[in-house]
């Protein structure tokens, strides 16, 4: 229910009312939310490294997905805020009412919904598999939560099918096999197997790939900013994997540097007692 009808619920309701490339920012800070709820539920240490791998994730991802203006403005003059509600005038961020009704027809806070319902589920992922083949069970959270998802379609789009062409057909075919059951499989594979931080850091790479194969296969130019942005996603995809290397690596410069300099060795040990996040 969390992962499977929420996130993907949520994700594509958002879509429709949210740009592409600020749903991709919004959707992306999956990763920031894991870190932050396994630090907060588990106690996990992400370390400095870690945690500065995720700013810089959420910098590349801005700098692939945000309009440059909003950039440009921020890096030149702060943008005040007349400014800013002019930049984001036909972005769909609009000025919006903060009323609950208001909220959930808003796509961005639907997107944010979004990836908070996947961070949970990656966290409930750990428990999951004490009990469970991960394989086995994302292909029964899907199933389980495609239940609801079909009722409520059932109930306010009476007509879902009936429209799609021939190429829409071979675009769902795709998206639920190599979109969902592929790659959720994959993910809560190495989510279960792995270190849960680490492999979420991996969804900064989704607008990397997106920009670098619409740039091959559709002749579209990336940017200054979105090379800029790609640059920083992929430092941060490494600075999150390899954050208890690079630190072991700074430790033994500075013995070897300052000799006679006494360090207090670093908190070491497992991210977490119970779940490895």
């Amino acid at each position: 229910l969390v992962d499977g009808a929420m996130f993907q619920g949520l994700l594509t309701t958002g879509l429709v009312n949210t740009g592409a490339g600020l749903g991709a920012v919004l959707i992306d800070a999956q990763p920031l939310v894991v870190a932050l709820l396994a630090r907060i539920l588990f106690g996990s240490l992400i370390g400095l490294w870690g945690w500065l791998g995720l700013a810089i994730g959420i910098a590349g991802i801005s700098l692939c997905g945000l309009p440059a203006a909003w950039v440009y403005g921020l890096w030149e003059n702060g943008l005040p805020l007349g400014e800013w509600l002019s930049a984001i005038q036909g972005y769909g961020l609009e000025e919006r009412s903060w009323e609950l009704a208001d909220l959930l027809q808003s796509g961005e806070f639907l997107m944010l919904l979004a990836a908070l319902s996947m961070s949970i589920g990656t966290i409930l992922m750990g428990y999951v598999k004490r009990h469970a083949d991960p394989i086995v069970a994302t292909g029964w959270h899907m199933i389980l939560g495609g239940i609801p998802l079909a009722l409520l379609s059932a109930l306010w789009e009476p007509y879902p099918m009936d429209n799609l062409l021939v190429g829409d057909w071979f675009g769902l075919a795709y998206a639920t096999v190599f979109g969902t059951a592929l790659t959720y499989g994959m993910f809560f594979y190495l989510a279960a197997t792995g270190n849960m931080t680490s492999v979420s850091a991996l969804i900064f790479l989704t607008p990397v790939f997106a920009l670098l194969f619409s740039s091959l296969f559709l002749g579209e130019m990336l940017t200054n900013l979105q090379w800029m942005g790609v640059t920083l996603t992929l430092v941060s995809v490494y600075l999150v994997n390899q954050r208890q290397q690079i630190s072991a690596a700074v430790t033994g410069l500075n013995a070897r540097l300052f000799p006679n300099r006494v360090v207090t060795p670093a908190v070491s040990g497992p991210e977490s007692s119970e779940v490895d996040i």
